[in-house]
């Protein structure tokens, strides 16, 4: 699933090709996706201007002059600009966004578990998006949010840390890394984790979500940039499905495990 990095990323590769532009048509080939595309949605942001595309958590906010349609990935969703109408659709890509500037937005989603939600109220979060915690790179994400949200929990700080009402954007991926980075265990109850440790944690999501989002967010597998390319934080990628693969600090091999039905990595050496 695309997290923070991913979004952002494509976010980032977007908006100098759509910000400012008036949308002039929209073509759709499937309509269902997680939630059904409305089938208004044509006539409604016919030419529109987008003003600006914003991020929040995983969630990209197109912000047209009078309504915002917020996106979200899914599993495998992927959003590219072309500028050639005559360039071919490709299997399992549900709907095209025409602007005024040749620029087309294409949507590829093979599990069809992103969706399109609609709002005229410019200023209304859905709550969906109104309970989400604070950003992760943001100052409002301190040591100090963390240690005191932490008392009394018992979860296990991988699970605490992918609370999206916690912190918003972290999944799996980056849940692994930043806690390698923090010498962390994932399985520590949330509740036992010191303030020193916490701080030392709260970097470390900073420091890997930076870096991925310098590297063009991680491909598994499904995850395309818009300008079709990969992500290239894969290839930094220290435990995350690395099991069996010796630690890159104490060459103790990686350990996987589940935890609420997430495949976890970590080294048992390095992480306390």
């Amino acid at each position: 699933m695309p997290e923070l990095p991913e979004v952002e990323t494509t976010r980032r590769g977007l908006s100098p090709h759509l910000e400012g532009r008036r949308l002039q048509s929209i073509e759709i080939h499937q309509r269902n996706l997680r939630h059904p595309i409305p089938l208004f949605l044509e006539n409604k942001l016919a030419n529109q201007m987008l003003q600006r595309i914003e991020r929040r958590a995983k969630y990209l906010l197109f912000r047209f002059e009078r309504a915002t349609v917020i996106a979200h990935l899914g599993m495998s969703g992927a959003f590219r600009v072309i500028r050639e109408q005559s360039f071919p659709w490709k299997k399992h890509e549900h709907f095209r966004w025409y602007f005024d500037n040749n620029g087309i937005l294409c949507y590829h989603d093979p599990r069809r578990f992103g969706f399109l939600d609609y709002h005229e109220a410019l200023d209304h979060l859905p709550p969906y998006l109104a309970k989400l915690g604070p950003e992760p790179l943001s100052d409002d994400f301190s040591a100090d949010y963390l240690y005191q949200r932490s008392r009394g929990r018992s979860a296990p700080i991988k699970n605490f840390i992918m609370e999206q009402t916690l912190v918003a954007g972290i999944g799996n991926i980056y849940a692994c890394e930043a806690l390698f980075l923090a010498k962390i265990r994932p399985t520590t109850p949330a509740g036992k984790i010191g303030r020193v440790r916490l701080a030392r944690l709260v970097d470390a999501i900073k420091a890997v979500l930076s870096q991925a989002i310098a590297a063009g967010g991680t491909t598994l597998k499904d995850f395309i940039r818009t300008d079709g390319r990969p992500g290239y934080f894969a290839q930094r990628l220290e435990v995350y499905g690395r099991d069996e693969a010796p630690c890159s600090i104490c060459q103790k091999t990686i350990r996987r495990i589940v935890i609420s039905g997430r495949s976890t990595y970590y080294c048992a050496s390095c992480q306390r």
